[in-house]
């Protein structure tokens, strides 16, 4: 079992980066903000708070993400379900439901896996470990343009999100100590991803025998 953990804030290029980190080492791709995303985009459609939801939502992660049964790959990346994820996240009755889940997956296989605390908590043993972080300014613009919506809008949301998960109580955002930082700002997703790769592969012993060519699964969305 190998885990490479990559964390960081809203509009780093968790998402992107993870995929093709996976992709070129083979490895399967594990979208943890999906799953708090379902949370609340079900604790919506229910009325109902997300610690009630979370332990009974079915979720499912594929090349689409479902949720009950019900495909909710586009409708859990709306500004509102966005906010309702953040919110939810620091639930510890939802984290508690989440994280195991995480870890039952991670426990078996090689994972690329991203979200906000998976080298702190979910996978702190993960072998490779990146924090990823830029401006926000360019953070925002990168949302912006993913969702459609008003520059000054994202920033603002964006900006009382990232209060709301670095100032939590349980599970804040923050790098691992042993994580690498990578400032994303002004490279793109592939240079990134590079340099990702690089340094997994600098830490080659931690896979011997291992094809870092091969092709992999995907896992959230």
């Amino acid at each position: 079992m190998t885990v490479v953990a990559i964390d960081g804030p809203a509009g780093a290029g968790k998402s992107t980066v993870a995929r093709a980190v996976a992709q070129r080492l083979g490895f399967t791709y594990l979208d943890s903000g999906a799953m708090y995303r379902c949370v609340a985009l079900a604790a919506r459609q229910r009325g109902a708070e997300p610690a009630e939801v979370a332990p009974q939502v079915e979720i499912e992660l594929g090349d689409r993400v479902t949720c009950d049964g019900q495909d909710v790959s586009q409708a859990i990346r709306t500004p509102e379900v966005s906010e309702g994820a953040s919110r939810a996240a620091a639930d510890p009755a939802v984290r508690e439901a989440m994280v195991a889940q995480q870890r039952r997956l991670l426990s078996s296989g090689d994972w690329v896996a991203e979200g906000r605390d998976i080298g702190t908590v979910v996978a702190p043993e993960a072998e490779i470990k990146v924090f990823l972080t830029a401006e926000p300014a360019e953070r925002a613009r990168r949302r912006a343009a993913e969702l459609g919506a008003e520059l000054e809008t994202v920033l603002a949301e964006q900006t009382i999100r990232d209060a709301r998960d670095r100032t939590r109580e349980l599970s804040p955002l923050r790098p691992a100590l042993d994580a690498v930082t990578v400032d994303t700002s002004g490279l793109t997703a592939n240079q990134v991803a590079d340099r990702v790769v690089a340094l997994v592969r600098d830490r080659a012993s931690y896979f011997p025998r291992k094809n870092l060519s091969a092709e992999s699964r995907v896992f959230g969305g």
